[in-house]
């Protein structure tokens, strides 16, 4: 059945709304190549556009002969303002930016465990208006924020978790009520993953599982293009998965004797030190991993390697901390490679992201490691890669959360043949 004629207006404004997102400023003309549209169609869209606001002249293409086809038209990025926060367990980050994701203003405060609940719900809400003004954001259009724990399907509200502050719950209620915006809250991991889709290691992926390494563990599962949260929301919680070389079994209220045991930041540390791993005791988890690639890229340039077949003296310092590196990655590769093999097992993903500041970290040398102990461990085919954006995939994707939802309100939704589409 053909398209309603404001239908069809509706589907070719957001059409070249789409192509102006992607491509920055654009000319009529190459607006009418782009979107396939007659010259006319082009004209009204334009013209349309601008009247609501949305589009306006931005500059000249430089053609020789000024006319409407060397006007550039843009989107108006400061149409509305918006902001992301990325919600740690002793920490928030908050990122405030015009309607095209450019940042505006950046901040972060810490949260002591010791906090109360409503001093450290306040000093929040308090860190994102004080940023919005810095970014000259009178009005915030739309809140994105992330953070650990699940996401209930039905109502879309964070559920109480064991071990969350409860400054946590209390956030997104306190944002709504303080704020003329619309907030809405996801998982920490399945914000990551989008990112991680949208702009990172899994750019070229519909379906592939990121398996979130960093003070907490956890995974997102993307199969077809769509993130899948489960019945409860709590699909991917893969640090509760029973594995061997723990000391017992996690529990309905702790994930100690998970997987979590095994590749938490901390239990990183501790493998670090256990491999003698220089500067090990105390230090950052993502820190050691990256000194631990530099040295083995430094090793592979140097056409040896930092394993136990390492040439040289392991009396001397330098030798001797090769080959602890080298340990450290080795083993901390069969770790993950066991939750890397139980994805795969399950899921056929085709592709496991190593995501959070743990699996950015460790780079190509521990998603090569990963890869060869999953392919010893599974007959399905499953590519390892380490992430592109690591820690800041959070708050990258609740930006793009947010950036959607106000888009899709003063743009219109996307369609896909006709019908209304989802997104991407």
């Amino acid at each position: 059945m053909p398209a309603s004629p404001s239908t069809a207006r509706a589907i070719n404004d957001r059409l070249a709304l789409d192509h102006l997102q992607r491509e920055g400023p654009l000319t009529a003309g190459q607006l009418k190549e782009l979107t396939g549209l007659s010259r006319p169609s082009v004209a009204d869209l334009v013209e349309r556009l601008q009247g609501a606001g949305i589009i306006a002249v931005v500059g000249e293409a430089g053609a020789r002969r000024r006319g409407p086809n060397a006007r550039l038209y843009g989107i108006v990025a400061d149409r509305a303002h918006l902001a992301a926060l990325d919600v740690r367990t002793h920490s928030v980050t908050v990122a405030v930016t015009d309607l095209l994701g450019a940042v505006l203003a950046e901040d972060s405060l810490p949260v002591t465990s010791d906090a109360a609940t409503g001093p450290a719900v306040e000093r929040a809400v308090a860190l994102v208006e004080r940023t919005a003004r810095a970014g000259g954001a009178t009005r915030l259009h739309s809140v994105g924020v992330g953070a650990p724990g699940l996401i209930d399907p039905a109502s879309g509200e964070l559920r109480d978790s064991t071990g969350l502050p409860a400054w946590h719950r209390r956030l997104v209620a306190a944002l709504q009520d303080r704020l003329p915006a619309r907030v809405l809250v996801e998982n920490e991991v399945n914000l990551a993953a989008r990112a991680e889709q949208r702009d990172g290691a899994a750019a070229d992926r519909d379906t592939f599982v990121l398996l979130w390494l960093d003070e907490g563990v956890g995974a997102a599962v993307v199969l077809d293009g769509v993130l899948r949260r489960g019945a409860s929301g709590g699909a991917g919680e893969i640090g509760f998965l029973p594995v061997p070389g723990t000391a017992g079994l996690p529990s309905a209220t702790g994930c100690d004797g998970g997987f979590h045991s095994l590749t938490c930041a901390a239990a990183v540390r501790d493998l670090a030190a256990e491999h003698g791993v220089p500067g090990a005791a105390g230090a950052d988890a993502a820190g050691l991993l990256r000194d631990a690639a530099a040295a083995d890229a430094a090793a592979a340039d140097a056409g040896t390697g930092t394993g136990q077949g390492a040439e040289g003296d392991a009396g001397t310092g330098g030798d001797a901390a090769m080959k602890a590196y080298g340990a450290f990655l080795d083993t901390l590769a069969d770790r993950v490679a066991v939750g890397a093999a139980a994805v795969a097992a399950l899921l056929d993903p085709g592709c496991v992201v190593l995501g959070g500041a743990v699996g950015r970290a460790g780079g190509a040398a521990l998603a090569d490691r990963v890869a060869e102990r999953v392919a010893a461990l599974s007959p399905l085919r499953t590519g390892i890669r380490a992430s592109a954006l690591g820690g800041g995939a959070v708050l990258r994707g609740a930006l793009l959360t947010a950036r959607d939802a106000a888009q899709e309100e003063l743009f219109g939704p996307r369609y896909l043949n006709g019908r209304v589409s989802p997104g991407s």
